[in-house]
């Protein structure tokens, strides 16, 4: 079966196509993906401006052809925090649905971060134990703990990467003021959500996924070869407050000269890191492994168990 995943996102309009069946592992075959940044699209009353809007639009019009071209048998479109968000969200849906026949299906925070655990604990396996997992998108950080396929405890908060650029590190590159704001903001956020990870065991694995977290980890942990030509990376918390100071010096144009940091999160990569650091800090993480599955991984594994 060939599916293709349409991944509506804060940053980027990303359509995935796979070859899957239940019980086999899914086989990428094809990838299509527009660069928006939706949130510089955001409007005082928290709305998607009508240019946003068309930017939406023509990038799932974009992705429909490629999911032509590529024969699937299943689209499984979803959106994230920039739509759930936005005060006229629901008035987009039914626009989206009107010109291009998709019918969003808009994921809570808490729907990402369980589909995002499911899809690391597939690949880590059982092994691996109690799972502690953060996931940085445009919008929103995802955190996630438990043991199981689906996870005890799961929290979404408003510190996505793209979310954290536009609200506080104003200019290029940003202020020693402004990175002080945004790190206060974040721990006032995170120390509100770490109260509610009351189960953490000692033997917890730590896991980070999304492009932020992929991106970091290249530009400032340690990377080798994985299973299937897969990375393998991991990122200490030394190693990220090292690079901090350093990447938000850069310019942002001059940032994809840098190993790991590419042109679709340039941008926000400063913010990723500050957010991913205090992260780390709050919830007292030495090191993470990185996980190349994620939340669009995890709508696909849960779509073939339904099959099964």
């Amino acid at each position: 079966m060939r599916l293709g995943v349409l991944d509506v996102g804060s940053n980027t309009v990303h359509l995935l196509v796979v070859e899957a069946s239940p019980g086999a592992r899914p086989q990428p075959t094809a990838t299509h993906k527009s660069v928006l940044r939706l949130m510089r699209y955001i409007t005082p009353d928290g709305a998607i401006s009508d240019e946003g809007c068309g930017a939406i639009l023509d990038a799932i019009t974009q992705a429909l052809v490629v999911a032509e071209e590529e024969q699937i048998d299943e689209l499984l479109p979803f959106a994230t925090s920039a739509i759930r968000e936005a005060s006229n969200g629901p008035q987009l849906l039914d626009r989206i649905r009107e010109q291009t026949g998709v019918e969003l299906q808009v994921l809570s925070g808490t729907d990402e971060a369980r589909l995002t655990f499911l899809a690391v604990r597939r690949w880590l396996g059982w092994s691996h134990g109690s799972i502690l997992l953060l996931d940085i998108g445009g919008g929103s950080l995802e955190i996630a703990s438990g043991g199981d396929e689906y996870p005890e405890t799961a929290v979404s908060v408003p510190l996505g990467a793209g979310r954290s650029t536009i609200g506080f590190l104003h200019d290029d590159p940003p202020k020693e003021e402004q990175l002080d704001a945004l790190r206060d903001h974040a721990r006032s956020v995170l120390g509100e959500a770490v109260s509610r990870f009351t189960n953490r065991g000692d033997d917890e694995h730590v896991v980070g996924t999304s492009k932020t977290i992929r991106s970091l980890a290249r530009l400032a942990g340690s990377t080798a070869e994985g299973p299937a030509g897969t990375e393998h990376s991991t990122l200490t918390r030394a190693e990220l407050s090292d690079w901090v100071p350093r990447l938000s010096r850069i310019p942002a144009d001059a940032r994809t000269e840098l190993p790991g940091i590419t042109a679709d999160r340039t941008f926000q990569i400063v913010a990723g890191a500050v957010v991913l650091r205090e992260t780390m800090r709050v919830f007292d993480i030495d090191r993470l492994e990185v996980c190349p599955w994620a939340l669009r991984e995890g709508l696909i594994l849960r779509y073939l168990d339904h099959l099964d």
